[in-house]
C-alpha cells in the first residue's frame, strides 16, 4: 500500500481514549473508527496494540499507529522507545508515528537508532515524525523519516501556547517551507475550515482527533459558550 497515495489531501481521524477518559475501550475505538469511515475518513490514527487490532477488524483503512507510555526518565510518551516500535510492527500498523522532538528519550535511546531499526527490519512501513519545531522537522528529515507532523506544536515547553493556525498559519507555513518530505497537519485543528485551509497550504493530509472523537471536549465547547 502506498499510504501517501491513499491519504493524499484526505482526512485521517485520530481514534484515541486514554485510561482516564470516558470512552477508553478498544471496542469503543473500533466503533469510533467505523463512524469515522462512514463520515468520510480515509485513515485512522490509533493508540495501543489492542486498539489497532480491534480497529483492523472493523475497517479496512490505513492505520497510523502509536503507543503512549509514560516513562519516569523522559517527557516523551508517544512511541518513545524501540519496545513500542516493535509492538507496532507486530500489530501491523501501516505507518508508525513517534515523538521526534529534541527531548531525551527513555533509557538513553536515540531517535537515530530507532529510525535505523525500522528501516532495516520493516522498510515498507512509513515513519511519521511528530514535531513541535521546524528545527526538529529538519532533523527528522535528515534521519530518514517519511513525513513530518505538526502534532506537538504547543505541547512542549519551547512551544507552549502556540498553534499552527496562529497569525494566518505562520507556523504551519514555516514547516512546509523547511522540509522537502510530506508535511501532515495535526494538532488543535478543531474546525472543518481549518482542515480545509491546511490542505490548501500544502499539507499532504490532515489528522483530526479531539474535535471529532472526544465528546467530553466537544460538549465543553458548547457548555462554555452557553455559560
Amino acid at each position: 500500500m502506498d499510504i501517501f497515495k491513499v491519504l493524499h489531501k484526505k482526512l485521517v481521524v485520530s481514534c484515541q481514549a486514554l485510561e482516564d477518559e470516558p470512552l477508553h475501550s478498544s471496542f469503543i475505538m473500533g466503533r469510533m473508527a467505523v463512524a469515522a469511515l462512514q463520515g468520510g475518513a480515509s485513515g485512522i490514527r490509533a493508540n495501543s496494540v489492542a486498539d489497532i487490532k480491534e480497529i483492523k477488524q472493523q475497517v479496512e483503512l490505513p492505520i497510523i499507529g502509536i503507543i503512549k507510555q509514560d516513562y519516569p526518565d523522559s517527557e516523551i510518551f508517544i512511541t518513545a522507545t524501540q519496545k513500542e516500535v516493535k509492538a507496532l510492527l507486530d500489530a501491523q500498523a501501516d505507518m508508525i508515528a513517534m515523538d521526534a522532538t529534541f527531548r531525551e528519550r527513555p533509557n538513553n535511546e536515540t531517535l537515530k537508532d530507532i529510525v535505523a531499526f525500522v528501516k532495516e527490519k520493516a522498510p515498507h512501513i512509513g515513519l511519521m515524525a511528530d514535531c513541535s519545531t521546524v528545527e526538529e522537522a529538519m532533523k527528522a528529515e535528515r534521519l530518514g523519516f517519511d513525513c513530518i507532523s505538526t502534532t506537538l506544536v504547543g505541547y512542549t515547553k519551547e512551544t507552549e501556547g502556540q498553534n499552527i493556525a496562529d497569525n494566518d498559519y505562520k507556523i504551519f507555513r514555516s514547516f512546509i517551507d523547511a522540509v522537502s518530505i510530506p508535511v501532515v497537519a495535526e494538532g488543535k485543528i478543531d474546525t472543518p475550515e481549518k482542515s480545509k485551509k491546511v490542505l490548501e497550504l500544502g499539507a499532504t493530509f490532515v489528522v483530526v482527533g479531539s474535535a471529532i472523537t472526544r465528546p467530553q471536549l466537544i460538549t465543553k465547547k458548547f457548555s462554555d459558550a452557553i455559560q
